[in-house]
């Protein structure tokens, strides 16, 4: 069984502020659509999680929400997600992320050390990935980016020396 606390914001949506619980597979209430911010450390160091879905509400993943989640293997993220913090996902066991175009960049150290991490696809609407955004992700094999995305020289370092970058060019 999962436990979510929650608390309403500054723009009237909710933050979820805690979670109890010891599933492997969480569904994240939207609570009517009101869901918008996950807030920072919620699930860290949860090791027992496999699966987690997010609401498409959320807009907002806070710092260390899936930090040491080292089972973790499959997250959706929301649609609408605009901005996931440091460390958001560090230390997780994620083997996939499909980042959606309206995040408008990959801040430093968002997935550190995700050392299952194998494949990366991030959308057109994406500006930026920050140096160490990937660091240390050791498994990483291939990255599909737009073209027009701008990658800072240091945010695949420590990583597999044949990560394969495959920049997507409209026709």
């Amino acid at each position: 069984m999962s436990n979510f606390s929650y608390r309403m914001i500054e723009d009237e949506s909710l933050a979820i502020m805690s979670y109890e619980g010891e599933s492997e597979r969480v569904v994240i209430p939207d609570y009517g659509g009101q869901l918008t911010v996950i807030y920072d450390d919620i699930f860290k160091g949860h090791k027992e999680l496999k699966k987690v879905i997010i609401p498409s509400t959320v807009t907002n993943i806070g710092g260390f929400v899936f930090d040491g989640c080292k089972n973790l293997r499959e997250i959706e993220l929301p649609e609408n997600l605009q901005e996931m913090w440091q460390y958001a996902f560090a230390r997780s066991g994620i083997e996939t992320i499909n980042i959606p175009g309206t995040v408008s960049r990959i801040i430093p150290f968002t997935f550190m050390d995700c050392k299952n991490l194998k494949s990366v696809i991030c959308h057109s609407g994406i500006k930026k990935i920050c140096a160490w955004a990937f660091q240390g992700c050791t498994s990483l094999e291939v990255v599909t980016v737009p073209a027009d995305i701008t990658i800072d020289e240091k945010a695949f370092e420590g990583c597999n020396p044949d990560l394969v970058i495959n920049r997507l060019y409209a026709s």
